[in-house]
């Protein structure tokens, strides 16, 4: 490929990764759509799929060629979701037999809250706050896993082998999420100590878990099952909840860690295995 190409590639990535990140700074700072009734920033990742898309047109590429094919979608959904499903009662098993060995374990309780990176807010159990979850989610997943993994990795691995694309698109995916922190910084509700450690770890963490899911979209050859997982990631921390003698989900960081920590292991072992059986 030649220079004046590969700098277009960085160019579009640039410039599309930047486009979405304004509509998603105006929503958290002039919208605060999480902050109402709505629970969710919806609008910035509707706003993105609409971005996907155009750039995906202009680029004369297809919804197929980054990762929205018509094979196996079910399966593949079907697949994420089990995944996530599978390492998250692991790590409420482990959060409940830590509480347990304390005395200080009460129940499991269902119900929507907002998703805050020391703990959840809000108590909701009326079905429509439920749906609102559940789609915020959807187009969450759709956005997010369409733009890093699909697009992103598409146009990178036309420089880059997929570890190197994997690892730009990851280090996107982490910063993405660095803008709440911030606000609640600026916002008078987080010191700047506790926003610089705390940016740390969920850049850090995001970015590692937005390599498990590029690797399950090399391995499935489509988006389905990382959205699967990712959506499960993303909403059962909003719906079930441990209660203790103390509060209300204390262990969640520590659960959080062990489903994250446990799934990045297995994808990366299925997929050096696949890797070595190719090779």
């Amino acid at each position: 490929m030649s220079v004046i190409k590969r700098q277009k590639v960085w160019g579009v990535v640039w410039g599309t990764y930047l486009l979405c990140y304004a509509f998603r700074v105006f929503e958290y700072f002039v919208l605060r759509t999480d902050q109402t009734l709505v629970g969710e920033a919806i609008v910035h990742k509707l706003m993105g799929i609409v971005i996907m898309f155009a750039v995906t047109a202009w680029r004369r590429l297809t919804i197929t060629q980054i990762g929205f094919v018509r094979e196996k979608v079910f399966g593949n959904l079907l697949k994420g979701l089990a995944f996530g499903c599978g390492v998250f009662v692991l790590a409420y098993g482990v959060e409940i037999l830590i509480a347990v060995s304390q005395g200080s374990f009460q129940s499991l309780q269902l119900y929507v809250s907002t998703y805050a990176i020391n703990q959840n807010t809000g108590y909701r159990t009326e079905a429509l706050f439920f749906l609102i979850c559940i789609v915020g989610n959807i187009v969450n997943v759709v956005m997010e896993e369409g733009v890093f993994r699909g697009l992103f990795g598409k146009l990178l691995e036309q420089k880059y082998t997929f570890v190197v694309s994997a690892l730009v698109s990851s280090c996107f995916f982490g910063f993405w999420h660095m803008i709440g922190l911030i606000r609640s910084y600026l916002d008078e509700s987080m010191s700047m100590g506790g926003m610089i450690a705390n940016i740390a770890m969920l850049v850090g963490t995001s970015a590692l878990v937005g390599f498990k899911f590029a690797m399950l979209t090399k391995m499935t050859g489509s988006l389905y099952m990382a959205m699967g997982d990712h959506f499960v990631n993303n909403t059962i921390v909003n719906l079930l909840h441990v209660v203790s003698a103390t509060g209300v989900d204390e262990m969640m960081a520590v659960r959080v860690a062990i489903a994250q920590s446990v799934s990045f292991i297995l994808v990366l072992i299925c997929f050096i295995r696949r890797h070595l059986k190719k090779a």
